[in-house]
């Protein structure tokens, strides 16, 4: 796999790089030869990850970062760029999905946060890094967005929403900074990590996708590790599907 999808002297960006998918693609890069930059809320689960990366042999910046405030980001794409003076690949991982028993009782603040860190955060993270990887005539964006966007439930309708938004700017993107750059998304399904910790177990047990089960979450580095690489050069504007064939 490392041969395949060499990512030596390569800089790769994850936002919610700290746990979950995150992490998984975070330590995938790393182990592929890849420099990380691994950016969350929380600089000391930062801290954390990337101490394991620089244990891999490989370079790794911590950053905390609120991808729902472009302030935040900015300052996130200027310390990128002077450590490293590049970013080859985006990886717009970060993002919520909290429940609300109904639409009623969902409130403006949860609607609001919601669109703010999945939808508005990865479209102006993927407008500054975009436009400086158009200037240097190279680069792949990654977005994570879930198949909630085409199998949305009333308990999680903004989410649901906020990730069709994103499947939609991906295309959009893909388009903008096309033909040197290239926007993909994974619209991933459920997946075995601490985030889905409160529901994981009942949702393997009773999967009724293909493979019967629910994703576990190093089942995703190939699948990014193939769109960040030149392997994927005439892959973009494409939204695919990680589910294990979800009904």
């Amino acid at each position: 796999m490392t041969n395949l999808f060499d990512m030596t002297g390569k800089v790769v960006l994850v936002t919610g790089g700290s746990r979950g998918l995150g992490y998984e693609m975070s330590k995938g890069f790393a182990a592929a030869g890849a420099d990380v930059i691994v950016a969350s809320r929380k600089l000391e689960s930062c801290e954390q990850v990337a101490g394991e990366i620089r244990a891999m042999g490989r370079r790794a910046l911590p950053v905390a970062c609120h991808v729902g405030k472009w302030p935040d980001l900015e300052a996130l794409v200027e310390t990128a760029y002077r450590e490293f003076g590049k970013v080859d690949v985006l990886v717009n991982n970060a993002g919520m999905s909290p429940v609300a028993g109904s639409s009623l009782a969902t409130s403006e603040e949860l609607f609001d946060k919601v669109l703010s860190v999945n939808l508005k955060g990865p479209y102006r993270l993927s407008a500054l890094v975009g436009a400086r990887m158009l200037a240097a005539g190279r680069g792949s964006i990654i977005n994570v967005t879930s198949t909630a966007a085409i199998r949305p439930l009333p308990e999680f309708a903004p989410y649901a929403a906020s990730k069709a938004g994103l499947n939609v700017i991906t295309k959009a993107h893909a388009i903008e900074f096309g033909p040197k750059v290239r926007v993909n998304a994974i619209m991933s399904g459920p997946f075995w990590t601490d985030v889905s910790k409160s529901w994981r177990e009942e949702a393997d047990r009773t999967s009724d996708a293909a493979v019967r089960r629910i994703g576990r979450a190093h089942e995703v580095v190939t699948t990014v590790l193939y769109l960040a690489s030149e392997h994927s050069s005439f892959t973009t504007g494409s939204v695919l599907e990680l589910s294990g064939g979800v009904r």
